[in-house]
């Protein structure tokens, strides 16, 4: 059984996503955010040194227990679990594709989308620096879209674990970066994925999540 420790409104909204997919059995252990301070509470800290969310523990058989963190290992880890279901294409190209995507989310994409978020609470001048943050995150998106203009998914023509990546820095420049319908094959990428059935599944069981 996995058990997924699952902070409200966070990337481990993914992490459930690809369990549904995947068909996965696994329970849910909900976390809610300070109110002022908007982070992890301490609690996650007993589950893992960085207190930080998703993390999953996966109880083996034999009375084992594997602690994974890190959304891009996390996922990794599952597609292995899974024999290589939603992992990389065949082709080689796609396969290349996969890899890339997979690591451009959290490497390339969320850093600005996360600077922006924070520098934008400082009062009086954080407003005008997350302005001049924009071009860089635009930059990103028209990228994106050029991409998703050429094939229905990142790596190809089937929905794979870079599409899991990819659905929460796009779903934070929706709600907070500017990517709106100027942007039609990113934004029907993101509407084909709230469509899925394992993603509306998920939903119902991680609670409250505010970019879907």
């Amino acid at each position: 059984m996995i058990v997924v420790h699952h902070l409200e409104n966070s990337r481990s909204q993914r992490i459930l996503w690809m369990l549904e997919e995947l068909g996965l059995p696994y329970e849910i252990r909900r976390y809610e955010r300070d109110k002022e301070t908007m982070l992890a509470p301490p609690e996650l800290r007993a589950v893992h040194p960085l207190g930080k969310s998703p993390v999953i523990e996966d109880m083996a058989a034999a009375g084992t227990t594997r602690t994974v963190a890190e959304t891009g290992a996390i996922v990794e880890y599952l597609v292995e679990k899974a024999d290589g279901r939603l992992g990389a294409p065949a082709h080689r190209d796609a396969a290349l594709r996969y890899r890339f995507w997979l690591h451009y989310a959290e490497g390339s994409m969320m850093p600005p989308l996360l600077l922006k978020l924070v520098i934008g609470r400082i009062p009086v001048l954080g407003g005008q620096v997350a302005k001049r943050i924009q071009p860089m995150i635009d930059r990103h998106l028209d990228y994106v879209e050029s991409e998703l203009a050429q094939r229905p998914w990142f790596a190809g023509d089937a929905m794979t674990a870079a599409d899991i990546m990819m659905s929460f820095p796009l779903e934070a420049a929706r709600s907070r970066a500017g990517l709106d319908g100027s942007r039609p094959a990113t934004i029907a990428w993101l509407d084909k994925v709230h469509a899925r059935p394992a993603y509306q599944a998920a939903l119902a069981k991680g609670g409250p999540y505010a970019y879907a």
